[in-house]
């Protein structure tokens, strides 16, 4: 096969895998002939930043699979500089089948943990690997891992460049691929004992509302054009997917111009009827506020926020829903009353006012969940609690009457609203969940148990 054939399969491979979009690869495939067409595609995608080096490794070993398969052979490729990988790593790339050392562990481990349906691998030094199944923690083997062995399974998720911010910083949040199989948002950090890692089973491709369980009736927060959606709950509830669920309905029912900023990048979102940007902070941009306080000037119609974390994030966040945009964000919240008392909250005694009134007016709806273990053992369910900021809510909003939302919520249905207990109530109704379960996640545990009863009667 000729050279040009290659390069092309190169390409192919990086967004079947969602490595990187189609417009990214004709991105990259228009530098390769500004530069005359000397130039590798995979170099290309490295200087463009649309790859790391761990990456465009491991496509180059498909690539030469997928060649054998078709009795070609791959012709000489230089897609790593010698700067990045030492020219023998870079001559000579075993296959994965009989790659040896930490990748390969890791990335059995890693398909296995996503053939059983866990949500979370777990590698820590002086311990256990571990995943979460279903809510619940499970150890792997009968080994306990030592300082030198989690060190070497760990870095393999790491390029130089991010080895560089965890020596700085002592932490770094990264996404790792594993083509065909998953992508992983990982944390890596060291503690006493030494360097550990956490990471998160992402889908290749963005979930549905079906999917994940969740009511069609969420689609309606698609539909605005201004204003600000908040998917909020604990650590672990499916905020993250919730909101790609919410981007994958935008970008194939409007034709708009979306941008993520996230940290790092988890679901990655090919553009279909929407063109969608998607920036990482620390790789495209220096900060949450930094990019936003640029997204007013990149004509976006969408804005989609990984997470408010500050107040400099939510005050550009509320500026860009009073001037024309859709944002949409997650918080870590219990409910959607704490929610607002906690944007509220995050500004000076004498700006809350005008922040009350910047929220009646710009707020359209909060969302917050919980994933909760089905009574079966099989899998999770969300719960849901649903405000819509309606005339009455957001009165309530700019007069800091915000403990009267509650019953605005529990007899708000006809709006579309429903307090976390309800839906709990529903759940236990069904079968879905026990009623043990549910109390924990109740505000009111004896109601939880009335309300049940009265709708099974």
């Amino acid at each position: 096969m000729a050279e040009p054939d290659n390069r092309s399969l190169l390409g192919r491979l990086a967004v079947h895998y969602g490595l990187i979009s189609m417009d990214q690869l004709a991105e990259a495939t228009r530098e390769q002939v500004r530069r005359g067409g000397g130039a590798s595609l995979g170099q290309i995608l490295l200087d463009l930043e649309l790859l790391r080096p761990s990456q465009l490794e491991r496509l180059v070993v498909v690539q030469k699979e997928v060649l054998a398969r078709r009795g070609a052979q791959p012709a000489p490729s230089r897609p790593v500089s010698a700067a990045t990988h030492p020219p023998a790593a870079a001559d000579t790339t075993p296959s994965t089948a009989a790659r040896a050392g930490p990748a390969g562990d890791l990335d059995a481990l890693l398909r296995e943990a996503v053939r059983q349906g866990a949500s979370d691998v777990h590698v820590h030094a002086g311990a256990r690997l571990r995943l979460r199944l279903h809510g619940r923690f499970t150890e792997v083997g009968e080994r306990t891992l030592d300082a030198v062995e989690s060190e070497r399974l760990v870095r393999e998720l790491l390029s130089p460049e991010d080895l560089g911010l965890l020596d700085t910083h002592g932490e770094i949040d990264l996404c790792h691929t594993l083509p065909g199989v998953a992508r992983f948002r990982a944390n890596v950090y060291r503690q006493h004992r030494g360097l550990d890692a956490v990471l998160r089973a992402i889908p290749l491709e963005p979930p549905s509302l079906t999917s994940l369980g969740l009511p069609q009736s969420l689609a309606r927060f698609t539909n605005h054009h201004q204003g600000m959606v908040l998917v909020t709950g604990p650590a672990g509830c499916g905020k993250s997917a919730t909101l790609a669920a919410l981007v994958n309905l935008i970008n194939e029912e409007r034709r708009e111009h979306v941008l993520t900023i996230e940290d790092p990048i988890e679901y990655v979102h090919a553009s279909k009827r929407c063109l969608v940007n998607q920036r990482n902070v620390r790789r495209h941009t220096e900060s949450f506020a930094r990019a936003l306080r640029a997204a007013l000037r990149e004509d976006p119609d969408v804005i989609v926020i990984g997470e408010l974390r500050d107040v400099e994030t939510i005050s550009l966040a509320l500026t860009a829903a009073e001037t024309g945009h859709l944002v949409l964000a997650t918080l870590h919240t219990r409910d959607t009353v704490r929610t607002i008392n906690r944007l509220v909250g995050a500004y000076a005694p004498e700006q809350q006012d005008q922040v009350r009134t910047m929220l009646s007016e710009s707020l359209r709806a909060v969302v917050s969940q919980r994933l909760l273990p089905r009574a079966s053992g099989e899998g999770r369910v969300p719960a849901l609690e649903v405000l819509v900021v309606t005339r009455a809510v957001g009165n309530l909003i700019r007069e800091n009457k915000t403990f009267q939302i509650r019953s605005l919520l529990q007899t708000g249905a006809a709006q579309g609203m429903q307090l976390l207990d309800q839906s709990l109530g529903q759940l236990v109704q069904k079968g879905l969940v026990t009623r043990e379960e549910a109390a924990r996640h109740c505000e009111e545990p004896k109601r939880l148990g009335e309300g049940a009863h009265a709708e099974a009667r």
